[in-house]
């Protein structure tokens, strides 16, 4: 798995300019690239082909979300994106159906996808503290952004057949991103990317000698 589609949701609209979701692109995309991935990157910001974005998605192992989080679901302009590309991808290597039959149509439902093998990663931005979510009482009522407010996200991803890699939220970035918190998250964040990515790559590394040691 060596081919890296990222996908940068950082949305410009009203207060909101995406710099975070630009800056994290950055971040992501360089840590890859160090790890040996071939990066396409695509801005939702900027003019796209529906049809040239399901071929990324195709053309790729491992597709990257980077998506801020507006009241509790994912950005207008994602959503658009999902909606055309997905669109674009029906019967084209996305997906092919529901999954179930005529048949037996109680059964089966979210098995039609087509990118089975493959795998995807999201990261969410939140102005809301983590304890928002971890303390009893608070807010999301100690759901996590994975249980909660990105549950039908992960099943989309699985409607298609990918996989889930572990991602990474981060919180509190208006009232209380101070420099060394920034810092932190970015350290941090590398640090996940480099534990999660370079085990992907070690694993392919001995399924390659594997197979050439049984030839």
């Amino acid at each position: 798995m060596k081919k890296i589609f990222i996908i940068n949701a950082g949305q410009t609209f009203a207060h909101s300019g995406g710099l975070f979701n630009n800056t994290l692109t950055s971040w992501t995309q360089e840590t890859l690239e160090s790890l040996g991935y071939d990066v396409r990157i695509t801005n939702i910001n900027n003019p796209y082909a529906p049809m040239q974005e399901a071929e990324n998605y195709k053309w790729a192992d491992i597709i990257i979300y980077h998506t801020p989080i507006w009241w509790f679901q994912i950005p207008n302009g994602l959503k658009k994106y999902i909606d055309e590309v997905f669109t674009a991808g029906h019967n084209n290597g996305i997906y092919a159906n529901d999954g179930r039959s005529r048949k037996n149509p109680a059964i089966n439902y979210g098995t039609g996808g087509l990118m089975h093998g493959k795998r995807y990663m999201v990261t969410s931005s939140w102005n809301a503290p983590e304890t928002a979510f971890t303390l009893p009482g608070e807010f999301f009522d100690e759901h996590t952004p994975d249980q909660g407010v990105l549950f039908g996200f992960h099943k989309m991803n699985q409607f298609i057949g990918l996989k889930k890699i572990n991602g990474f939220h981060f919180y509190d970035l208006e009232k209380n991103c101070t420099t060394e918190r920034f810092q932190a998250y970015h350290r941090d964040y590398v640090q996940h990317l480099l534990n999660e990515f370079a085990i992907m790559t070690n694993e392919q590394n001995l399924m390659v000698e594997k197979q050439i040691n049984a030839n």
